[in-house]
């Protein structure tokens, strides 16, 4: 990495090079590195055996940047030294500091090792994970500064196209990381881009307040009566919390620094709630249905404020121009400021959301920030964090050659391919690769407290079911350890459309209700289009969401769930199903059941007549004398009818699930 291999133009544009230029005349930077060098002594190439060393160690520096461990990951030396690692980096930090006891002396956490390298799942993940917990408590042990190159390039995996050595361009990354540690030049105070004017922040909750400045400066933070400071650390970073807030406002806070001042007006403190997932979450007012008495309210809603974090670019089918690509490389796709709902700002917002949100604010009175980030066609794979899915059993695979993967949906992958049709590079970026929305769109706000979330997305992934089911698990458990606390996660099920799959996609969201703590499921195949993946009844959806929260989150005493199947015994040839939420069950069009099939041992499934008594529904068929399975709604597009007195529907359902072994 310190030696440059595989850059074009080495010598002027590896990472010391470009320090050189970054610093200016008032430093001289020379280049020490060796390709394939390890730290470990008894490595296949130690450093400390080679001309290169030998070389530092005469320069006598003032400053010693020291970059050792990715080659010690090799399996010819990690599993048979690697106790001795803290020793042999003990041993050469003592040698710098004999030649120099003023040296200033920084070790580095390393540049990633991406899924796509040879033996990245045969140990060096591993390996290298080991390696980088060490070298913070080297640091800290013999008392020598620390830089994180590991962070700035994690997220950047287009600038490593052989999945270890960076490109110029990363090698730009590097010398700006470690020229700012060095001078401790950040660009002044900044927040995070989450806080500005009209924001709501989390009630009852400690508020996080962070963003960079230069290091060592104090930063000044004082909301109301509460003034707080800290001082910036080496890599530019603040964070400080201030005491948890009832709801109220509209408050100021402000930031400042010596030489800087940042004032923040228009701030209220309620429910701040992530919405987030595919095309039907964004899926805007405007073109949702809606009433001119909805418009009327929206302008008066003062206490709803919106967030929008707009694409960069739309995934429609279309190819991407060269500046398009490039800065979705770099992670800048997504952008937007907080809002108040006025009409305007409502129409453009997603309806789903915007109905959640109103109906939560009528009903608890306090206000009510909706932070909505979605992008039409994304799978649930890239909302999962690189680390999470380098870390798991299966998902490790779906990371590399993402866009010739069957992990993907076929559609995903033509899709991508034609934004990108126009990519030079050949690990260019995009918002279906695996990571790359929970990157660009979730990481950013995993510091800012919210309260929950709401999830509307699956259409791309109701390819695979099996593999959505661990998909989504791992999302959820991902989400809640970036942000600490198992917050409750609401997410929608699919509606009717004419697709094969999702009838069964429908019913495993249904069993993941069991398997998910704190979630909760909006039914809305009552509400689909045969042909239209996108149907315009949103504001149910966005209330059927609000119910969950209210009642399981809030307490509130309301309906919550239409009817959820429990289970069904047989007997005298009937299917006897049981269900929660069942209350004065009824039809929603004052028909006869409609949607119920039964079959026997042959597994066969013909339609059935239904009967409510009581609690249960007794199914039969004249075709199936002796039944032994039953199922409901399993047409993709399902007219099916069974509501409860709150009028809402039953989920799709089936009482078998073909065996996985």
């Amino acid at each position: 990495m310190t030696y440059g291999y595989g850059i074009e133009g080495r010598e002027q544009n590896a990472y010391p090079a470009q320090l050189q230029l970054m610093l200016g005349s008032r430093y001289e930077v020379a280049n020490f590195g060796l390709s394939g060098a390890t730290l470990l002594r008894k490595g296949h190439r130690p450093y400390t055996q080679t001309q290169q060393y030998k070389d530092a160690i005469a320069y006598k520096p003032d400053v010693a940047i020291v970059h050792l461990g990715l080659n010690d990951t090799d399996p010819r030396n990690w599993p048979n030294y690697r106790d001795a690692f803290i020793a042999d980096y003990y041993h050469l930090i003592d040698t710098l500091r004999a030649i120099n006891p003023q040296m200033r002396i920084i070790i580095s956490r390393l540049t990633p090792i991406f899924s796509g390298h040879p033996r990245f799942a045969s140990g060096t993940r591993d390996w290298f994970w080991q390696i980088q917990s060490l070298i913070p408590l080297i640091a800290e042990s013999r008392q020598v500064e620390l830089i994180d190159l590991h962070s700035p390039l994690y997220r950047r995996p287009d600038l490593f196209p052989d999945e270890l050595h960076p490109t110029a361009e990363g090698a730009t990354i590097i010398a700006a990381t470690v020229a700012k540690h060095l001078t401790g030049k950040y660009g002044g105070l900044k927040l995070a881009p989450v806080f500005a004017d009209h924001m709501v922040l989390q009630q009852k909750m400690s508020l996080s307040v962070y963003g960079t400045a230069d290091a060592g400066q104090e930063v000044t933070v004082t909301f109301g009566s509460e003034t707080q400071a800290v001082n910036a650390g080496a890599d530019g970073t603040w964070h400080l919390s201030l005491p948890a807030q009832k709801a109220g406002g509209p408050f100021r806070m402000v930031v400042s620094t010596a030489d800087t001042s940042i004032s923040i007006r228009d701030i209220l403190v309620g429910e701040v709630w992530l919405c987030a997932g595919q095309s039907n979450m964004a899926f805007p007012l405007r073109q949702a249905l809606y009433t001119p008495e909805d418009m009327r309210q929206a302008q008066l809603a003062s206490d709803i404020r919106l967030l929008q974090m707009k694409p960069l670019a739309e995934t429609a089918d279309i190819a991407w121009g060269p500046e398009t690509l490039q800065e979705v490389n770099r992670l800048e796709y997504f952008s937007g400021k907080w809002k108040r709902a006025d009409s305007a700002a409502a129409k453009g917002f997603s309806a789903v959301a915007y109905y959640f949100g109103k109906r939560l604010q009528e009903q608890l009175g306090v206000p009510v920030g909706l932070i909505e980030v979605a992008v039409g066609g994304s799978g649930t794979e890239s909302w999962i964090s690189r680390h999470t899915l380098e870390h798991h059993p299966q998902l490790v695979h779906i990371l590399h050659n993402w866009r010739g993967s069957d992990f993907l949906m076929p559609w995903v992958r033509e899709r991508a391919a034609r934004n990108l049709e126009n990519a030079a590079l050949a690990n260019q970026r995009h918002p279906y690769q695996p990571s790359y929305t929970y990157e660009a769109g979730i990481a950013p706000l995993t510091a800012f407290p919210i309260k929950g979330v709401i999830w509307y997305q699956g259409e791309s992934n109701a390819h695979n079911v099996e593999l959505h089911e661990t998909l989504f698990r791992t999302l959820v458990q991902d989400w809640r350890g970036k942000w600490g606390y198992p917050f409750p996660f609401f997410y929608t099920q699919l509606s009717s459309i004419n697709r094969p799959s999702w009838p069964y996609f429908r019913d495993s969201q249904r069993r993941m209700l069991r398997q998910v703590e704190n979630s909760g499921m909006a039914v809305t195949s009552d509400l689909g289009d045969s042909l239209d993946v996108h149907p315009r009844q949103k504001r149910q959806v966005g209330e059927r969401l609000a119910a969950w929260a209210l009642a399981r989150t809030y307490n509130e005493r309301l309906s919550y769930s239409g009817p959820l199947f429990e289970g069904a015994t047989f007997s005298g040839g009937k299917a006897i199903c049981a269900f929660q939420f069942a209350k004065s069950m009824q039809t929603s069009d004052g028909q006869n059941l409609r949607g119920f099939e039964v079959a026997g041992n042959d597994l066969i499934f013909r339609e059935a007549k239904a009967e409510i008594r009581g609690r249960k529904v007794w199914v039969w068929s004249d075709k199936v004398p002796e039944p032994k399975y039953v199922r409901y709604g399993w047409q993709p597009y399902t007219t099916a009818n069974l509501v409860n007195k709150a009028g809402l529907p039953a989920s799709t359902f089936s009482s078998f699930t073909i065996p996985s072994e």
